[in-house]
């Protein structure tokens, strides 16, 4: 015990010190959690010019026509065929369970209704937005992950300052 040495190199002679030799530490605590909170208010400092920038440039209503189509077509056409498959097996699964529930009452004809009732008004729109909406968000994440990546939002934002918000959006 006698070998202990304190952050001064020396041993505290009274409680007072003590107490400072323990407190010395505590600057160090509060400059990373002025570090943190720093960080969270920057961050949320840059999410609101990016808001107001994005309601900025819908007012002032300068649409690229050809961005637009080409949106639509990936958004829409694209995802058609994911939609398609995903419909067809769900509705063939569907099938399959009512007409085996059904079958145990002998109520085979009403199967071929329900799927298509449920299918059409309940599961199908349903299924279509989560399909497109898995599709078109992972693509669109991906695509502006590989434009952080190969640091491209950084030359928008170095060649056209705060208004590569029309770019990106």
């Amino acid at each position: 015990m006698a070998n202990r040495q304190w952050p001064t190199g020396k041993w505290p002679t009274g409680t007072g010190q003590i107490a400072r030799e323990l407190l010395g530490s505590q600057p160090a605590m509060n400059l990373l959690a002025n570090r943190r909170v720093h960080h969270t208010l920057a961050g949320l400092g840059q999410i609101t010019l990016l808001a107001r920038d994005t309601f900025a440039s819908l007012l002032r209503l300068r649409v690229k026509w050809h961005d637009v189509l080409f949106q639509m077509y990936f958004i829409g056409v694209k995802s058609q065929t994911v939609v398609l498959i995903t419909g067809a097996f769900t509705g063939m699964v569907l099938g399959a369970q009512t007409y085996f529930q059904f079958h145990k009452i002998k109520m085979d004809t009403a199967s071929l209704a329900v799927v298509g009732v449920s299918m059409c008004s309940e599961l199908g729109p349903v299924l279509t937005a989560l399909m497109v909406a898995g599709r078109v968000g992972g693509a669109m994440a991906a695509e502006i992950g590989t434009m952080r990546v190969t640091e491209q939002i950084d030359a928008l934002r170095a060649q056209i300052g705060r208004a590569s918000c029309r770019e990106r959006v």
